[in-house]
């Protein structure tokens, strides 16, 4: 059978190269103690805890204007939204793309900020919201005028979301809620927190949960503190919620039904991480070819020594077939549904993530000493994408999800 990537995604990729040369890579250019061995230091504003610097989030902020005037930021939305309604083939392949063409502001990678967008909460806003809430939020999150966060985890839960602790309960037309949540991403600097609380129902079951839009100037809204983490800067503080009041149409989607909401989420974001990683690998392998043509040791080219070329044989054979996998699965999302093919999504996202790791890991090795430093970005790749093997499922979870698949019981739902 002969199978090729689509003509016409073929020729977004083109676009998308010569727009990220003449628009992005300039911009990058103006500020280079973002991209180079300060990138983490300049990037990162470590007397507020260390949250994103101003500076840094205003290159974004810049980066994500061109994209959007240019036409290319909302590629993947629904044409209601001003998007394409790109398909989950073109944004696997649009994905690995800009990660293999390596660190930079078309996608810095320690954080999700690309030149084409990962917005799946503006797909939850899109299907769940209500005509006030679409008002409300949903233009200006797309347009980047505001930030929303998501507050699904907590201290003691995290893959097992269906145990969590935060509680809502009625009290006249509104709601309070009470409770705690961790790693809650971009809250800090959102005006709005998709939080996850348990309304009706029993631990362990999915009914009963209900997702909230929730002002984070609310009385009785707090973060103590950011979690620095692995990689910097870092946006995951921890949020409590001491009795918030939200009115009922805080509510977002079917009451008790808030999961629904949690798996969109993370069903969008499982095989967009597979691609990036695998990109990231390609990325590395590709790096450490070169070097071992143009180093010498002991007499000779490193990559004449076998202990070199297999290593990175073994890489390149993985990515074929993560890759191969992955186009696969994405097509059959788009024939069959995102969550028909979950256990794919599952074994891609968990490889995918698993060889960009591997493949850092090696990068830095070949590259010896230099590949340790931080004039390199082999490292930095590795530690952000340590991170997706953690999060939206850890590498168990997503095992799980394909061990429910193949002895046909009822996985948690993560």
């Amino acid at each position: 059978m002969d199978w090729s990537i689509p003509e016409d995604i073929v020729e977004l990729v083109k676009d998308l190269d010569a727009f990220i040369d003449a628009e992005i890579k300039p911009l990058e250019d103006e500020h280079p103690h973002f991209f180079d061995h300060r990138r983490e230091y300049n990037r990162t504003d470590w007397e507020r805890d260390g949250y994103p610097a101003a500076a840094w989030r205003e290159v974004l902020a810049e980066m994500r204007r061109r994209a959007d005037a240019a036409g290319f930021y909302r590629y993947p939305l629904p044409e209601a939204l001003g998007g394409r309604d790109g398909s989950n083939l073109a944004m696997a392949v649009i994905r690995e793309h800009l990660t293999t063409r390596g660190p930079g502001l078309h996608f810095p990678h320690a954080d999700e900020a690309s030149v084409v967008a990962n917005l799946p909460l503006a797909l939850v806003l899109h299907r769940y919201g209500t005509a006030e809430q679409k008002e409300k939020y949903l233009e200006r999150y797309v347009s980047g005028e505001v930030e929303i966060a998501f507050g699904l985890t907590e201290p003691g839960h995290g893959s097992d979301a269906t145990y969590l602790e935060t509680t809502a309960r009625r009290d006249g037309d509104d709601w309070v809620i009470t409770g705690a949540k961790r790693f809650n991403s971009l809250s800090d600097a959102a005006e709005v927190d998709v939080v996850f609380a348990r309304t009706s129902g029993q631990d362990g079951k999915a009914r009963g949960i209900t997702a909230f839009l929730v002002p984070t100037d609310a009385h009785g809204f707090q973060i103590p503190y950011n979690h620095w983490t692995l990689n910097m800067p870092s946006d995951h503080p921890e949020v409590h919620l001491n009795g918030v009041r939200v009115p009922s149409g805080a509510v977002l989607g079917e009451l008790d039904r808030g999961l629904d909401l949690a798996q969109l989420f993370v069903h969008e974001n499982r095989i967009r991480q597979a691609a990036s990683s695998l990109g990231a690998a390609q990325f590395c392998i590709n790096e450490s070819v070169k070097y071992a043509q143009s180093r010498v040791v002991f007499g000779k080219p490193l990559h004449e020594h076998q202990g070199v070329q297999w290593q990175l044989v073994e890489l390149q054979t993985e990515a074929e077939l993560v890759r191969n996998t992955i186009h696969k699965t994405a097509a059959m999302m788009d024939e069959y549904g995102k969550t028909a093919v979950s256990d794919k999504v599952a074994m891609v996202n968990m490889r995918g993530n698993q060889l960009a790791c591997k493949a850092a890991d090696r990068a830095i090795q070949i590259h010896g000493g230099m590949g340790y430093t931080r004039a390199l970005p082999f490292e930095h790749i590795y530690r952000h994408h340590r991170r997706y093997r953690i999060t939206e499922g850890t590498d168990e979870l997503q095992m799980r999800r394909i061990a429910a698949n193949m002895f046909d019981f009822r996985s948690s739902r993560g």
